[in-house]
């Protein structure tokens, strides 16, 4: 929690809300309002994932860029444009399935 917030954090109201919405709103729903219900609490967690996740996974990525001596994913997308990985193919594949890894962490833990 930062200050001046106090509790619940944003991370405990995001999940007050997607746990309602599985517990209350789905349940008790059917059809477009149902798949609607179900797509909000799939937003909601993915916020959650992102807001606990991310600065961990933002570090990482950073230093995935660092090892491969580019800036940012732009650079990184010329240089592999470029073909300046050619050499490094095998290291280029290993970072960027971390990096998709982690992209799934949030989106959906349940696709790894």
């Amino acid at each position: 929690m930062t200050a001046p917030h106090d509790a619940p954090t944003a991370i405990e109201l995001l999940e007050s809300v997607r746990e309602w919405l599985d517990r209350e709103v789905i349940p008790a729903t059917d059809g477009r309002l149902r798949f609607h219900a179900r797509v909000a609490s799939n937003v909601l967690g993915m916020v959650e994932r992102e807001i606990e996740l991310g600065p961990a996974q933002d570090a990482a990525h950073r230093e995935r860029l660092a090892q491969l001596g580019v800036a940012d994913d732009a650079e990184l997308a010329a240089a592999i444009r470029a073909r300046a990985f050619d050499d490094r193919a095998d290291e280029l594949r290993d970072l960027l399935a971390e990096a998709v890894r982690d992209k799934l962490a949030v989106a959906n833990p349940r696709y790894r």
